[in-house]
């Protein structure tokens, strides 16, 4: 996380102007390519799966509306075969991935060799290659009625390579947009609140300055020791997840008829929950509209009721990367602002546009400034 964000900062310019979401959007993809695939995105086959990638994002979008999923079924549509395409790139390039993984994996194993894998591919490979070497439940030569059963069924709960990869697939597309547009929100909020802004930038300061001695000394990089000192970043990116968080709204299927309170959801039903619209309740939040992250005292983050702050939904389908989100969210900020602050463009027009995620429409310009010259 946090080698990717000092290479994104090398490239930075001071006084230039960037669009902050597309940065997020970049390193964030760098970020989770190298976790779940241990795949460093600079090859020339690199920024043909970025351009694949981007690709897929922006025809899923369009999916969304009931026009889409029609046009969907015109093959020779510009659109439907530049997102076939798309998906060709990313399906060989996944697979190949998946493939070189496996015969490493597999090497290794031969070889005695105990290298742990640590990215998520390898686990997911390795947990395959476990179950397929353990006896099947029909792994047997007579079952209970006296039939022979065939020895090389393989293991039915292991995974094959396709369900690999619609994981590893799962996984890059959510856990990258959502980090990239929580540190985009984020840095747009801090840059109309300089309170907020010097308050964060002091804590900042006092970890990563040489033993906080003197701001004038040598800096050094946040590293994830950090991570439970960055106590006010860590109120800030939660106050923006609040006010616009990343994913806005989840979508349940009834299954059977459902009692909440004296209302009955009928089999079938469409239920659509908001984080947005219940983030902005005033029932829980004074100033619902007011960005303060210092109202995410312990006593208050107590007082509040269960799912009234949902940003990674909740349950047992709550966000299986939310402590990944978290880190890297924190790590970031931290990284970033040791040596730049960002001020928003103006004559700028802000707006959200809802989609799967609350992506700003057409990104954010902000102004960075090195501050230390």
């Amino acid at each position: 996380m946090i080698d990717n964000c000092k290479l994104m900062c090398r490239e930075w310019k001071d006084d230039s102007i960037v669009d902050i979401h597309e940065e997020m959007m970049k390193v964030t993809l760098k970020i989770i390519c190298k976790s779940i695939l241990d795949y460093d995105l600079q090859s020339e086959e690199a920024q043909q799966f970025t351009k694949a990638f981007e690709i897929s994002k922006k025809y899923f979008k369009r999916l969304q509306h009931p026009i889409g999923n029609i046009l969907d079924q015109v093959p020779i549509l510009p659109k439907v075969i530049e997102s076939r395409e798309a998906i060709k790139t990313i399906n060989s390039i996944v697979y190949r991935l998946i493939s070189d993984k496996k015969k490493l994996l597999e090497n290794n194993l031969r070889a005695n060799i105990s290298k742990t894998e640590d990215d998520l591919l390898a686990r997911l490979l390795q947990a395959q290659i476990t179950l397929n070497s353990k006896p099947s439940s029909l792994d047997t030569k007579n079952n209970e009625d006296g039939v022979t059963l065939n020895d090389n069924v393989q293991n039915e709960s292991a995974m094959n390579d396709e369900q690999i990869r619609d994981n590893v697939l799962t996984m890059l597309l959510a856990g990258h947009e959502t980090t990239a547009n929580a540190l985009t929100w984020t840095y747009y909020l801090v840059s109309q609140h300089p309170q907020i802004e010097k308050k964060m930038l002091e804590e900042i300061d006092m970890i990563v300055s040489n033993n906080g001695k003197n701001e004038n000394e040598s800096i050094r990089t946040p590293d994830i020791k950090d991570l439970a000192k960055l106590k006010y970043v860590e109120k800030v990116l939660r106050e923006s997840l609040r006010i616009y968080p990343p994913v806005w709204s989840i979508g349940r299927l009834v299954e059977d008829n459902y009692m909440i309170d004296k209302y009955t959801i009928p089999k079938g039903s469409s239920i659509v929950m908001s984080q947005y619209v219940i983030h902005h309740d005033n029932r829980f939040y004074d100033n619902p509209n007011e960005f303060n992250p210092d109202r995410w005292t312990d006593e208050f983050k107590r007082s509040l009721p269960r799912f009234s702050y949902f940003p990674f939904g909740g349950g047992i389908r709550g966000c299986i990367g939310e402590p990944f989100s978290w880190q890297e969210g924190i790590l970031l900020m931290a990284t970033i602002s040791s040596n730049w602050t960002m001020s928003i463009v103006s004559k700028q027009k802000i707006e959200m546009d809802p989609g799967i995620t609350l992506n700003p429409k057409n990104g954010i310009k902000m102004k960075i400034s090195l501050r230390r010259k």
